[in-house]
């Protein structure tokens, strides 16, 4: 038996990052990804967000690409979205994510860090929290493709 302890602090936003995914409709589509996310036979451990983004912490089945995890994943609720009258403004995801590994000893603060997602953007912008996320994975923004989606 192979042992792997593989979880990710992943973040979609709406295109554009309009807000779009209405608070009061948040937790069905939160149980849409977090089935999802059961059928992929990985673990969602905390899932939470904003009208114009979604934070995720899962634990990813070893045989899962995170690149094609968050492909489908995009995919699979764009299309249920789309099908729901409660998000009827909702356009698509962003053409981009941000995912980054995590240590089993900071499962707490980022559970705890999703939970609080609301009460955290009264006081700081998605745009600040995201370019502050990046930075502290040491990752270097590239200002050209920086919060920019396709037409």
């Amino acid at each position: 038996m192979s042992y792997t302890q593989l979880i990710y602090h992943i973040i979609i936003r709406t295109k554009y990052s309009k807000k779009t995914i209405p608070n009061e409709n948040a937790e069905e589509l939160y149980k849409y990804i977090t089935g999802f996310v059961k059928n992929k036979k990985s673990i969602m451990l905390q899932i939470n967000g904003t009208p114009n983004h979604i934070h995720m912490l899962v634990s990813l089945h070893p045989t899962l690409s995170l690149s094609n995890f968050v492909k489908e994943l995009k995919n699979s609720t764009n299309y249920w979205i789309k099908q729901q009258e409660e998000f009827k403004d909702f356009e698509s995801w962003g053409t981009k994510y941000a995912a980054f590994t995590t240590n089993i000893n900071d499962k707490k603060r980022l559970i705890d860090y999703i939970q609080n997602q609301r009460t955290h953007h009264g006081k700081t912008s998605f745009e600040e929290e995201y370019i502050n996320l990046i930075k502290e994975a040491q990752i270097e923004i590239d200002t050209n493709y920086f919060l920019k989606d396709k037409d």
